[in-house]
């Protein structure tokens, strides 16, 4: 599956156990030998419920990540179509998230509250996240896992294949970082560029598009509402006060066995 080009294996783990190990999401994530993904997503079951998934998402170095906001919608898309839903919970290292059809093809997921103390990002040190002490005063924040969030008159302009890495392992970032390069274009509207933490350059990123949307309202940069232009397409951002919600297209692009 994939979201505005951010593209996912996932493994369906309800009635049969998936043992994922870094080797094998790796194999997987390789484009010429395995499938090919930014993200893979195993959807399990929640023993105590006939219904609910929990949803565990890896990289494609085979690390873990607490959160994936398109996996998320995707997988999202795939049970209601599956169920006839058109809302449901999924359950993430994130928390419980809510997610519903908001119409015309498009899911939304409330990925919850942004957290922008230090210790929860995290930081190595105590600081002001709002403005980092690196060139460029980036803001930090946390949707589950860390973003690094600069804002660029020119996102086109940068080079994100050779910064982006080096401010991954920052050692600011303890657990590394998603890095996003981005510049406000107006009322609401937002060009940004990723650079994911453990997969490299990608043409979307959920929880990025709600990193840089809460980094932009903290600065006074932009309203509650925020349009952000991703290389692959557009995902609308809402902070409310129940969470972030972000709202865009899915694809289910095929279906496949894996014989390890």
């Amino acid at each position: 599956m994939h979201g505005l080009g951010n593209d996912f294996v996932v493994l369906d783990a309800r009635r049969q156990p998936v043992a994922v190990t870094p080797d094998l999401a790796r194999a997987m994530a390789d484009r010429h030998r395995g499938v090919g993904f930014d993200q893979l997503a195993v959807i399990q079951p929640v023993p105590e419920s006939a219904t609910d998934v929990r949803l565990v998402f890896y990289n494609a170095d085979g690390s873990v990540s607490g959160a994936c906001g398109n996996a998320t919608r995707c997988i999202a898309r795939y049970l209601m179509d599956e169920s006839g839903a058109n809302a449901l919970v999924l359950h993430t290292e994130r928390g419980a998230l809510q997610a519903r059809d908001a119409g015309a093809g498009l899911t939304a997921v409330n990925m919850g509250h942004a957290m922008t103390d230090w210790r929860d990002i995290p930081l190595a040190q105590a600081m002001d996240t709002l403005e980092l002490p690196i060139e460029g005063g980036p803001t930090a924040t946390s949707m589950g896992n860390p973003h690094c969030t600069f804002f660029v008159a020119d996102a086109e302009a940068v080079d994100l294949a050779g910064l982006g890495p080096q401010i991954e392992h920052h050692p600011l970032f303890p657990q590394r970082t998603n890095v996003q390069f981005a510049s406000v274009l107006g009322n609401g509207h937002i060009r940004m560029r990723v650079w994911e933490r453990g997969t490299g350059i990608t043409l979307a990123s959920g929880s990025s598009s709600c990193a840089t949307a809460v980094a932009a309202h903290r600065r006074g940069l932009v309203g509650e509402r925020v349009c952000i232009q991703l290389d692959g397409g557009k995902i609308d951002i809402h902070m409310t006060p129940d969470g972030v919600w972000m709202t865009g297209p899915t694809a289910h692009v095929f279906d496949g066995i894996w014989r390890a």
